[in-house]
């Protein structure tokens, strides 16, 4: 098991990608080929079948261990260690080493797809939360991370929630168009089990594909699967990443400014140093595990375009890391995302102060339109508004409005300045509506991502 895996993926997740349970899968694929290799007419009886289904489950992972430490090959040492159980010699008949893993593979990869759309639905659900709590609370808008506009709190969230609603889009195509290797044999034209069972062969790729319930395969895969298919699953899984990741560095931010902070556990200490220290540590680990994925990303893009002939084992150490990881990355970013959101404390009266110490700068390009309204040219205007904002800024005792009511340039009297400020919903332009535009469409996804089911995921760690 990664450090990825143990400290921070759930068990769910760790179980799907669990040394027992790829030899578990492996066993049940090895015998869904015997069975359609009998119902073909090999000589494969039941009471074989039987034996070897007997066993499937008593997995010695250091046995294995064993074996492949004399044998110098993983599938071989699992090959022999479960005909020893069973007592017979008739599994791997026409198959390949990568009939096995891949496929096994293949069934992890689209299983972690499930278990991620469904985690995404939780999170989804709670994104709704907040949008539909604040999707009228103003803020103080940013950008360059400077005071700029009125926003509304809802309309961030519903920002971030917009960009997850279209990764999840793609990752759903992902999930529904995902094809597995298949049973192809050594380097794909399936040589041996045309011999075997002649014309008729494809019917033991269609028995595993059964037993995996993956519908689609591959038709003319080489000895492995293009490996692009890997950045393509680590690609999604990155751009599902992303929305989350700009969230949790937003949270630091707010956090900075006392608007916001992430919820402490009783005896929940912040810093050895600084008893009244609060910090966003878990959006601090989301920054990180984003770090992680990009790396994950980083490293299948290597491996993507690079094979040779019909393939070698040149990328296998590549991919035990980056795919068992990569899904262990987002179950922890969903999941931590989660935990953040539902215990996040909005500090309204601190929002509220922040956006009376800044709503004149705030109203800037309202005051630019209202100048021009009297008569002065866009540029020249701009011009002056730039310097009294600049004055007020630094030396002077005057305010912003006080300033620009002085300029007889742009003839705005401090009353009519003042008026902007009396009720700054107006300046909100379409964020409450965006918000709740948004909001309508989490909601239908929350719905359409029932059939993944809600699995409940056990709780993560401060």
């Amino acid at each position: 098991m990664s450090i990825v895996g143990k400290r921070y993926a759930s068990s769910q997740m760790q179980h799907i990608w669990s040394a027992e349970t790829k030899v578990l899968k492996e066993r049940e694929l090895w015998i869904a080929v015997m069975r359609a290799q009998a119902k073909l007419g090999l000589d494969i009886s039941t009471e074989v079948i039987a034996a070897y289904e007997g066993v499937k489950t008593k997995i010695d992972l250091d046995n294995i261990e064993r074996r492949e430490a004399e044998l110098k090959h993983d599938v071989k040492a699992r090959i022999e260690e479960f005909n020893a159980l069973a007592g017979h010699q008739r599994i791997h008949l026409g198959l390949t080493s990568r009939d096995v893993t891949e496929n096994i593979e293949g069934w992890q990869i689209k299983t972690s797809l499930e278990l991620t759309l469904s985690s995404s639905a939780q999170l989804l659900e709670e994104l709704a939360k907040k949008i539909e709590s604040y999707s009228d609370l103003a803020i103080v808008g940013r950008t360059h991370n400077v005071p700029a506009q009125l926003t509304t709190l809802g309309r961030r969230f519903a920002s971030w929630s917009e960009e997850f609603l279209i990764a999840l889009e793609n990752l759903e195509t992902l999930h529904t168009n995902y094809r597995i290797k298949g049973i192809k044999g050594a380097i794909g034209t399936g040589s041996d089990l045309k011999a075997l069972h002649n014309e008729n062969w494809l019917e033991v790729e269609r028995a595993v594909a059964d037993e995996l319930e993956i519908e689609k395969t591959l038709i003319a895969p080489s000895q492995i699967y293009p490996r692009s298919l890997d950045f393509q699953v680590v690609a999604s899984l990155y751009q599902l990443a992303a929305p989350i990741a700009s969230i949790a560095i937003n949270i630091r931010l707010m956090a900075g400014l006392g608007l916001l902070s992430e919820g402490k556990a009783s005896g929940q200490v912040g810093s050895s140093a600084m008893p009244h220290k609060n910090n966003p540590r878990l959006s601090e680990r989301v920054g990180g595990l984003f770090v992680l994925l990009k790396g994950y990303l980083t490293m299948v893009s290597e491996i993507s375009g690079n094979q040779w002939n019909e393939g070698d084992v040149s990328e296998s150490v590549v991919r035990r890391v980056a795919l068992a990881d990569s899904f262990y990355t987002i179950d922890a970013i969903l999941r931590s995302m989660k935990k953040i959101l539902s215990e996040l404390e909005v500090k309204e009266s601190a929002i509220s102060k922040e956006l009376d110490r800044e709503l004149e700068y705030l109203l800037s390009s309202k005051v630019l339109l209202k100048a021009v309204e009297k008569g002065i040219g866009r540029e020249s205007a701009h011009k002056l508004i730039l310097e009294s904002a600049t004055e007020s800024r630094s030396s002077s005792s005057e305010s912003f409005f006080e300033l620009l009511a002085k300029s007889k340039e742009l003839g705005l009297s401090l009353s009519e300045l003042e008026a902007l400020k009396s009720n700054p919903g107006e300046h909100l332009g379409d964020a409450s509506k965006q918000a709740q535009q948004v909001l309508k469409l989490v909601r239908t996804q929350i719905s359409a991502l029932k059939k993944f089911g809600n699995q409940s995921l056990d709780e993560i760690s401060n």
